[in-house]
């Protein structure tokens, strides 16, 4: 059988990130007989194996701008040059076959922002050459004549494309992310009492794990917040470089000798074992792969509505969901999260819900939609 030579375009390969995460995940669901497997990046810092093929695509840059549409047209000129069967880009590059949305609708992003933003923010974002460019090329790219799939991990990120640029529905293909579940489990209670000792937690102390890097669009600040009023204690997963300002709020609200600054972190399972429950109240995320790790873990979770983890979330039973900016409620849920060794029950649910996403399921619904692209 020919194998399918498939292109997967990124600009930068951070392990740490979430967009990366997945494209490691699907590359090793996807590492078979049937397919050539090509990178197209700036920068790669993985592992690859001997089948993969890592193509660097890194122009000179000169800014923001610069940096997006060189890449941009670097790897359009790679893909034309090598005529790959299949091309799907994990950035907004008008011409690939396949987008994955990995990183959510710009557009959508600048409208939850502006929440925040204070009026003078919301002018300079209208002005900024970069966010201007952004907009652009997402447009270009979902309105392509080239663009055959629009592969989206979340229900949520699929009706915001329909609703910003009327893409027809036919379009898409929702395909949720993997986790593999023999990797990400709950903790024993030995496991969660080392872990706990190595983050000075009490043993009776009900812990949140916050993971993600860029505070505030994840909701570090919202995160804090809810703390405070309890007496929960927050161990955050991830690096900012406006770190300080967050140690001063919490100084600021008298929580601080309750958080636990831990920076990135290339295993989190321990600190998934340290914790009672996930808060994440992301002013927008298509769907963070955190989610499901902490739900594999059997942790309960707290997010957001304009968070695709959200579509995984019974109110009650795997956790809670409300708007990322309402302080009052995101209290109450933090104060309603019980210790896990106490009540597990939420915990088992929340486990319960994810184990269909495997690595295999991914593979499977990746391999098939490449399969029906190539015949038609």
């Amino acid at each position: 059988m020919k194998k399918i030579r498939l292109a997967i375009v990124r600009q930068k390969y951070r392990p740490d990130g979430g967009a990366e995460r997945f494209i490691s995940r699907a590359l090793e669901a996807l590492d078979s007989d049937e397919l050539e497997l090509n990178i197209l990046t700036r920068q790669w810092s993985g592992e690859p194996r001997p089948n993969w093929h890592v193509h660097i695509c890194n122009p000179a840059k000169w800014g923001r701008v610069s940096r997006e549409r060189g890449f941009a047209e670097a790897a359009k000129r790679c893909w034309q040059r090598e005529q790959f069967d299949l091309v799907q880009s994990h950035e907004r590059i008008a011409g690939c076959d396949v987008f994955r949305a990995g990183d959510g609708v710009h557009r959508v992003w600048l409208e939850q922002r502006a929440r925040i933003d204070t009026p003078w923010q919301r002018w300079l974002t209208s002005m900024s050459g970069y966010h201007r460019y952004v907009l652009a090329a997402e447009e270009a790219m979902f309105h392509s004549s080239s663009l055959k799939k629009i592969i989206c991990n979340s229900a949520m990120v699929m009706n915001d494309i329909i609703r910003c640029y009327q893409v027809p529905a036919d379009k898409f293909a929702l395909i949720y992310n993997a986790i593999d579940s023999s990797s990400f489990y709950p903790s024993s209670s030995e496991q969660r009492q080392l872990a706990r000792e190595r983050l000075s937690l009490p043993d009776e102390a009900c812990a949140l794990i916050y993971v993600g890097s860029g505070f505030e669009r994840k909701g570090l600040r919202q995160a804090i917040a809810a703390i405070a009023a309890t007496d929960r204690y927050l161990v955050v997963v991830g690096q900012d470089k406006h770190q300080p300002k967050y140690l001063a709020y919490a100084n600021s609200l008298g929580c601080r000798q309750r958080i636990r600054f831990v920076g990135i972190q290339k295993d989190v399972l321990p600190f998934y074992h340290a914790a009672d429950g996930l808060i994440l109240p992301t002013l927008y995320d298509p769907f963070p792969n955190v989610i499901l790790e902490a739900m594999a873990c059997g942790l309960p979770v707290i997010t957001s509505q304009t968070c695709g983890g959200a579509e995984f979330i019974e109110p009650g039973i795997q956790g809670y969901v409300c708007d990322a900016l309402d302080l009052k409620t995101l209290t109450e849920l933090a104060a309603a999260i019980p210790l896990r060794h106490r009540r597990p029950d939420m915990g088992l649910a929340a486990r319960e819900r994810v184990k269909e996403c495997t690595p295999a399921r991914l593979s499977s619904e990746l391999t098939e939609l490449y399969r029906q692209l190539l015949e038609d």
